[in-house]
């Protein structure tokens, strides 16, 4: 692992065309359908060591993992780093989660279709929400449905 990267360069390099970034949310499928950051891919942490060959794609330059609070992504970050097929590639862990993108840089994270069509989780980007871990558990949120 290379260390932590912020949302705010994050949210750059996915404006940059000059470098190629993989975004791994590791959350499960339904915290990920609730909102996401825009282009990223949702590679549950149960799964990562299974599918850690295919994320570590030659043609990716950088790899950053993200979750609600930016602590399992760092152990996500870890595991990919240390495939032997990551070793030209950057990987790091998105310092502060998907709450730090959302509530600290005011960045919005898009919705599926199917979720979006719910009225309770639509504008999930504009609704800002606290929760208890990084285990995909909501139930400590301040908003019944909060995408993280």
């Amino acid at each position: 692992m290379d260390g932590e990267i912020t949302p705010e360069a994050v949210n750059d390099l996915l404006e940059d065309d000059d470098e190629t970034l993989r975004v791994i949310d590791i959350r499960d499928p339904t915290s990920f359908d609730r909102g996401y950051i825009p282009d990223s891919e949702n590679v549950p942490f149960h799964e990562l060591p299974q599918r850690v060959e295919a994320v570590a794609d030659d043609d990716v330059d950088r790899i950053v993992t993200v979750c609600p609070h930016g602590k399992a992504s760092v152990q996500a970050a870890r595991l990919i780093g240390s495939y032997e097929g990551c070793a030209d590639t950057t990987v790091e862990s998105m310092a502060g989660g998907l709450e730090a993108w959302s509530q600290e840089c005011g960045l919005e994270l898009v919705a599926t279709a199917d979720s979006s069509s719910n009225p309770s989780t639509s504008a999930v980007g504009a609704r800002t929400a606290s929760t208890g871990d990084d285990s995909g558990s909501d139930s400590d949120s301040d908003t019944p449905d909060a995408p993280f």
